[in-house]
């Protein structure tokens, strides 16, 4: 255990109905290590919960870009040619990405983060 960053013990004790409530609260942040938990409430005195989903959706559709990327590379390097429809369709892809991140970081500003 030399290895330790956090090499300093607190303890405190808790009834058993402040201990369900933290319970409740840890839950609600969707985590189950208390001591995360309380060191991160000790240290900000918030946690907050936020959904990921539009920001996961966001990097299979930047893969999906990748891709195409990577197609139209291979198909210039093999036959010289590039279709301009290709290239527009990822500009699109792109810019409609770009929307998605604005809106989602509006999101995020508007709900006080």
């Amino acid at each position: 255990m030399e290895r330790r960053t956090r090499n300093i013990h607190l303890h405190f004790m808790v009834d058993e109905k402040e201990r369900e409530v933290i319970t409740q609260k840890m839950s609600m942040v969707g985590t189950d290590n208390i001591g995360a938990y309380l060191r991160r409430m000790a240290i900000y005195g918030y946690m907050l919960e936020v959904d990921m989903n539009p920001l996961n959706s966001l990097t299979t559709e930047l893969s999906r870009i990748g891709n195409n990327i990577n197609q139209l590379s291979k198909r210039a390097n093999e036959t010289g040619n590039i279709y301009i429809d290709d290239i527009e369709k990822i500009a699109q892809d792109v810019s409609n990405i770009k929307g998605y991140l604005r809106e989602f970081t509006n999101h995020l500003l508007d709900d006080g983060l």
